[in-house]
């Protein structure tokens, strides 16, 4: 058996929630958009629940005692991977049949051990982006950062930025996920935005005439600062790609 669910955390929560209460013998679960019908595998759509997903978080962290057990899974599940919601129905399942016992904690599961992988990754990734961030201004006065992270982590950045630049008024747009974190310094909260293909085209390009008037100028003085820094006899072009890897450089302005 086959479900189905509309790609969000609490879709997928939903979706596990029928699973026990069905005492369904589920074989996967797939978000609508990813499905194939099979040639074996009976499909069985599941609408997004509020209650029921919160119910599988509730359950989750009393038989587990450890009130992040959620928040591992949640950054297992952003990674995007394949099969990442079937390792997370088995954690779940693994977890609602003991009591006291957080099973993130047994390390000869290896399908746990994946979801804890995954969770790692995601915290590099994000930390990353914590670094890699780079804001322009543009001729309306907001500020606006494109990047295109290899896991879906823009969930997880807003805070960071949010505590950082809070009197400033900024997009950062996931160029690969077509959506955008859009923080307002009025309202002093953030929202997600997503735009028509139109919009999506102009916000990559970010050409100068879109720029405010001193942004190249201070991104010019920036980039000869960092000329003006180098020493050539200490590069190490290795150490510098684990530290900065390449697929970040074109949004970097030092890079550009």
């Amino acid at each position: 058996m086959i479900f189905t669910y509309d790609g969000t955390f609490a879709g997928l929560l939903s979706a596990i929630f029928e699973a026990f209460r069905l005492r369904a013998e589920v074989t996967d679960i797939i978000p609508e958009d990813r499905f194939q019908q099979q040639l074996f595998g009976k499909e069985i759509p599941i609408e997004t629940n509020p209650e029921h997903a919160a119910r599988v978080i509730a359950g989750l962290k009393k038989r587990s005692g450890n009130d992040r057990i959620v928040e591992l899974l949640r950054h297992a599940y952003l990674t995007e991977q394949p099969e990442v919601e079937r390792l997370i129905l088995h954690f779940v399942r693994r977890q609602m049949a003991v009591h006291a016992l957080d099973v993130s904690k047994d390390a000869g599961d290896e399908r746990i051990r994946r979801v804890l992988r995954l969770k790692q990754q995601m915290g590099r990734e994000v930390h990353r982006m914590h670094a890699f961030v780079r804001f322009q201004q543009t001729g309306d006065g907001m500020y606006v950062a494109l990047i295109n992270p290899d896991f879906n982590c823009l969930p997880l950045i807003g805070d960071h930025f949010a505590a950082r630049y809070p009197a400033m008024e900024w997009l950062i747009y996931d160029t690969r996920r077509h959506y955008g974190l859009h923080w307002s310094s009025e309202q002093k909260r953030a929202e997600f935005i997503t735009l028509d293909s139109n919009q999506d085209g102009r916000l990559r390009s970010l050409s100068a005439e879109m720029l405010e008037a001193g942004e190249t100028d201070y991104q010019e003085l920036w980039q000869t600062y960092f000329r003006a820094v180098d020493i050539p006899e200490r590069k190490n072009i290795k150490l510098h790609l684990q530290h900065v890897p390449k697929r970040y450089w074109k949004y970097l302005t030092e890079k550009i």
